[in-house]
């Protein structure tokens, strides 16, 4: 009775627990399950990187689990060029910071083609406190940084990184060689590490920790008015699957990292010849597993 009640009550306790917001556009579904994730950040909680006033999103993500094929895991540069519906062309997130979720989602279902059928928002104080609660995590980086705006401080190589350091190191952009898109890099394997060290089979009998890592992560979540534990569960696996030797994980095509249009600064251009055919790949599983987008060469 205790092996069925621990559960299943760990679940009811966690179900009521999130918070919910609207979000989703309404629009007609496509196929597989689509997760769009957000990672916010409401200056002056936290490390701030460049004193900017305001909720905005400095992460973006879209992960993909389609009826056959790989898992995808596709960071979107924030900084990337779109239609912004109602409001016209500029930066990507600037969605969020005009008409919050719902406009975010918007764009990027005009962006890629793809319905968002679930949409999880965290705030960057969260990653503190889960990767804590996992215990810390090991993360790598071939070059040394030592990068006042994100307080990020490490030397060549793989270190055990705690909540605080794993935070300044999923948002360093400053000091990247490859800006923006480098960032994305290191959020992945920020969050690969994570759904790692929380696969480990002797959680199960943690029930401590268990109960230490679900209220770290919930306490920073906002999904969808639709989406409960068991969508956040199952988008769990499929962040495993897309992390994994068998997912894809990546940018779209980019033309231009550059990309200045007038008027709103250096902007990210997808490249309007490839972004058709890969997304409409995403969606059904047609690419091959591995790291795909990237810079142009």
């Amino acid at each position: 009775m205790l092996l069925l009640a621990w559960p299943i009550g760990l679940l009811v306790w966690a179900n009521g627990k999130i918070q919910h917001v609207e979000a989703l556009s309404g629009a007609a579904g496509t196929p597989g399950e689509t997760y769009l994730l957000a990672g916010s950040d409401a200056r002056g909680e936290g490390i701030s990187e460049d004193g900017t006033e305001g909720a905005r999103t400095d992460t973006i993500m879209l992960l993909h689990k389609p009826r056959s094929g790989p898992a995808s895991l596709i960071s979107l540069p924030r900084d990337t060029f779109a239609e912004i519906p109602g409001k016209g062309a500029s930066k990507l997130n600037a969605a969020y910071s005009w008409g919050g979720a719902p406009l975010l989602v918007q764009t990027v279902e005009q962006l890629t083609g793809i319905t968002v059928d679930h949409y999880i928002e965290i705030g960057f104080g969260g990653v503190e406190g889960i990767v804590d609660a996992v215990g810390g995590v090991e993360l790598c980086l071939d070059y040394d940084v030592n990068d006042p705006r994100s307080e990020l401080v490490w030397t060549a190589g793989c270190h055990p990184a705690d909540g605080h350091t794993a935070l300044a190191f999923s948002r360093m952009r400053y000091s990247d060689p490859q800006g923006d898109i480098g960032r994305a890099e290191r959020q992945r394997q920020v969050i690969g590490a994570v759904s790692q060290k929380a696969a480990d089979k002797s959680l199960l009998f943690k029930p401590g920790t268990q109960v230490s890592l679900i209220d770290a992560g919930l306490a920073s979540l906002v999904v969808d008015e639709k989406t409960g534990i068991v969508d956040l569960g199952k988008m769990a696996l499929a962040f495993r699957e897309a992390n994994g030797p068998d997912g894809i994980t990546g940018t779209p095509p980019i033309s231009n990292p550059d990309y200045r249009p007038g008027g709103v600064g250096s902007t990210v251009q997808l490249d309007p010849d490839l972004s058709p055919a890969f997304w409409a790949d995403i969606r059904d599983g047609k690419l091959s597993a591995g790291v795909v987008g990237g810079l142009p060469q």
